[in-house]
């Protein structure tokens, strides 16, 4: 096969060409208007044109190789693009396109054959060296204002450097590398394809919006899809997107067979899915064939413009069963009139005989005709529109300049000379529609236009695209109807694949990582007390006033455990409370009028008024219990109950002290108990009580005060709104007081059960210190195992039965013989008691004193009680 070389020199290979680059070929000299029929047209401006018409295999050698173009199999995409600009020009000059722009102008082009990178090159320098010949007047030759191509990124980085290097403007329909938007190294480009830095976004929200978080990358060896490549990567973590494997996808050889088959392992044993490709659609039509080597199917493929849409994929025999592809595609549109201008120039080369003899030193350059490709009469599919439809836009683009370049706007051109670096300040501020789209170019040089997402669609083996969404970069949208995607694979045509490493944690739950990758992960419930947010990594615990169970996503306000006065056990509280104060009150008033009766001074006399005043304020000090607690109730309603309670038992002991003493212990010891007597000992004694216990309760409420507090611990859920020290040192000390208390009045009490019924009260005295005793240790074992509203209307019923159980065990039976029994409060009937207790004694041969006299003693003491 022939092939020409060429070198690039700064030095002087002709005389007038110092500054300039210089071309030498292998061949001589170029003819650039005689060497091709159709691929140039003269006219008043120019434009170059770069297409891939062919398809070429370039060896590896020492120096930039080129192989003749015509050698390789005719490129259908190409001639299409090709056959746009042409349509573009021919219509502008005929002034029947959708815009009138150059009256009396006419537009020439000249269309180079660039089927690969040297070839792409090659014909830049070719352009160059026009711009050189105009500038020295040395030829007439046409020179191109600019450049419209070349078709891919790998074909455009150096010729957008060299352009760019003198200013002549270049407008590319197929190169999308976002490398190329940037105007410090490439400040004369501009693209009619959105730069891939939208087509890797829109990717992103793909896999995003199906939540394939478990993907593949490969990647063509080239620059198109190495950028691609090491763009999405790094905008991948940044979604939670992990990469197990990357591949490059290696130039088809000999030598790469085995690396190809090796990348298809690997992605078997990543066990992902989905799998996404940024490759050219040649390098991904050798690469494909190994997957359908290994049958790989149900697979979800992710595809780029290049090649997603492209019959160069879809045609490879079984292509049909690698799975789902979805990819990104060039915004659908249509040239009206296209397809008659394809038909015609199909029909002109069937009449058409070329007489045209190329010679060996010129096919390096347009090395075949028009005509000789219309002939094979290629079928137009969606891509080839689309693309086309890039080229269209991008002459539109370049007549627009031009129309303002030439002043046409008053409907007649100024003919003048043009420089390119004038056209392309110019370019850049063209704005125009075109079949119903928006043309423009953003600083970048880039368009701000979006893709339509696309489908494969087989009906055997009849291949489709279905457009199931679209993409917008400014702002980032994506729109996807799932239901238009028909899934290849196993089960439900309408299910959507996974591809994960792990499945997602249930809510509440952390992820704790198996492996290197995010993706990979077990899954831990946050424990109670704690929550894990939709954006947090870990657990956090809940504030002291909140709690969440297991598993929890948000914490909850806790329950305040709180005993309202509006609460139902509130309200039947105090009525009981109302019930017990109504008791007290009215059993002083009737001992109160029946002071001096024989029952009221068995009782204790006056004594009774003070037992009963404490039982009030016993009753009273439950009021501390309702509501929100507040200081002054927390210090006062146990010390309340505490003091007013012990005093009502100091009484009742001291009476059942004495009666015993009279009765039993009177002749035995008649010196020390008159002594007692006569220094107001009773009084003294219950003085001496009530004081120890006032002092410990004023001790252990100034030591260690109680304060309104809210228990956070007892329950997870609940806040217990109480008094802090309800269980503590001071307060054991008063339980233990009032405990020692209560046995001594039991003593007593119980050691005067054979006395007479009327001083009797042992009975009483013991069912209601035995209903006070269960009443607190009932409340206590509850309270210990729970803190509900419950437990504390229990511990207010414990009080209030307390009082009523001593109202109705030491008060009861003296009001029923003092209200419905007068006839035995009377002196006749107590005498007559204790005559029958002595007659009893004497019987068993106990000695009494005279029982008048012991009658008169125990009224005595009773009245000074």
């Amino acid at each position: 096969m022939a092939t020409c070389t060429f070198t690039l020199s700064c030095a002087s290979q002709r005389k007038d060409v110092t500054g300039w680059l210089m071309l030498q070929l292998a061949a001589g000299k170029l003819d650039y208007i005689s060497q091709a029929e159709g691929m140039q047209l003269q006219g008043d401006y120019s434009f170059a044109g770069l297409f891939p018409l062919h398809y070429t295999d370039v060896s590896a050698t020492g120096l930039p190789a080129l192989a003749p173009c015509d050698q390789g199999r005719p490129n259908k995409h190409g001639f299409h693009l090709m056959q746009a600009m042409r349509f573009a020009v021919e219509e502008i000059n005929n002034g029947n396109g959708p815009l009138p722009l150059l009256p009396k102008v006419k537009l020439g082009y000249q269309i180079y054959d660039i089927c690969s990178n040297p070839a792409s090159v090659l014909a830049t320098l070719d352009l160059l060296e026009q711009q050189y010949q105009q500038y020295q007047n040395s030829s007439n030759t046409q020179r191109a204002l600019s450049v419209i191509g070349p078709d891919s990124s790998s074909k455009s980085f150096t010729p957008a450097a060299l352009l760019g290097a003198y200013v002549i403007p270049q407008i590319s329909y197929e190169a999308s590398n976002e490398m190329l938007s940037n105007k410090q190294i490439y400040p004369a480009f501009f693209r009619t394809i959105p730069s891939d830095k939208n087509q890797v976004a829109a990717m992103i929200q793909l896999l995003v919006r199906f939540n394939w978080m478990w993907i593949a990358l490969l990647g063509s060896d080239n620059d198109y899809g190495l950028q691609g490549m090491q763009s999405l990567s790094e905008q991948a973590s940044h979604h939670g997107i992990c990469i197990p494997y990357q591949g490059i996808i290696p130039t088809a050889s000999d030598d790469t067979v085995q690396t190809m088959r090796n990348m298809v392992d690997n992605i078997l044993k990543t066990k992902v899915n989905t799998i996404v490709v940024f490759s050219s659609k040649t390098k991904f039509h050798d690469f494909l064939p190994y997957v359908l080597e290994r049958n790989i199917t149900e697979k979800v493929w992710i595809g780029t413009e290049d090649w997603s849409p492209s019959t160069l994929i879809s045609r490879i025999p079984g292509i049909q069963t690698i799975g789902t592809v979805i990819g990104i595609s060039v915004k659908d549109a249509t040239i009206s009139g296209f397809d008659e201008f394809q038909k015609n120039t199909v029909e002109g080369s069937k009449q058409h005989v070329s007489n045209v003899t190329i010679s060996s030193g010129n096919d390096c350059l347009q090395s075949t005709d028009l005509y000789s490709l219309a002939r094979n009469n290629f079928s137009m599919d969606k891509y080839d529109i689309t693309s086309s439809f890039n080229v269209y836009k991008a002459v539109y683009a370049l007549a627009q300049a031009l129309h303002q370049a030439l002043d046409c706007d008053s409907g007649e051109c100024n003919k003048r000379s043009v420089t390119p670096p004038e056209l392309l300040s110019l370019l850049r501020e063209v704005r125009f529609s075109l079949s119903n789209s928006t043309v423009y170019f953003d600083k970048n040089g880039d368009p701000p236009t979006g893709y339509d997402i696309v489908s494969w669609v087989w009906r055997g083996t009849d291949w489709s695209l279905r457009v199931i969404g679209s993409f917008t970069p400014d702002p980032i949208t994506l729109k996807v109807d799932a239901d238009l995607i028909e899934w290849h694979g196993k089960g439900d045509s309408a299910s959507v694949p996974q591809s994960l490493c792990s499945l997602p944690c249930p809510k509440g739950h952390k992820k704790l990582l198996t492996g290197q990758h995010a993706c990979c992960f077990d899954c831990q419930a946050c424990p109670s007390a704690t929550f894990l947010n939709k954006s947090g990594k870990d657990c956090q615990a809940c504030l002291p006033e909140q709690w969440a169970p297991p598993s929890s996503e948000e914490c909850l306000n806790r329950t305040v455990i709180i005993l309202d006065w509006d609460h139902p056990l509130s309200i039947a509280l105090l009525f009981f409370l109302a019930t017990c104060l109504l008791l007290t009150s009215s059993t002083a008033v009737i001992l109160l009028l029946n002071l001096n009766t024989p029952v009221a001074k068995s009782a204790g006399g006056r004594t009774c008024l003070l037992m009963l005043a404490a039982l009030t304020v016993a009753a009273l000090s439950t009021l501390c219990h309702f509501g929100q607690p507040s200081p002054l109730a927390c210090i006062l309603k146990q010390p309340l109950f505490t003091i007013s309670f012990s005093v009502c038992l100091a009484c009742i002991t001291v009476r059942s002290l004495q009666v015993v003493c009279i009765f039993k212990f009177a002749s035995k010891l008649p010196p020390a108990y008159d002594r007692w007597m006569k220094k107001q000992g009773p009084e003294v004694t219950i003085f001496l009580v009530s004081v120890t216990i006032l002092l410990i309760s004023v001790l252990r409420v100034s030591l260690d005060t109680p304060r309104p507090s809210q228990d956070l611990q007892f329950y997870q859920d609940k806040i217990v709104q109480e008094c802090s020290k309800t269980l503590s040192v001071g307060s054991g000390i008063e339980l233990a007081y009032v405990s020692v208390l209560s046995v001594l009045c039991f003593l007593f009490s119980y050691m005067g059960k054979d006395l007479p019924a009327n001083y009797n009260e042992a009975k009483c005295v013991t069912f209601s210190l035995m209903v006070y005793m269960i009443s607190w240790m009932s409340f206590f074992t509850l309270y210990l195992i729970n803190r509900e509203t419950f437990t504390m209307a229990a511990q207010v019923f414990a009080t209030l039965f307390s009082v009523l159980a001593f109202l109705a065990g030491y008060f009861l039976p003296k009001m029923y013989i003092i209200v419905l029994r007068p006839q035995m409060n009377t002196t006749a009937h107590f005498q007559n008691c204790i005559q029958m207790y002595t007659m009893n004694k004497i019987k068993i041969g106990f000695k009494c004193p005279k029982l008048l006299e012991l009658f008169h003693m125990l009224s005595n003491n009773n009245q000074n009680l």
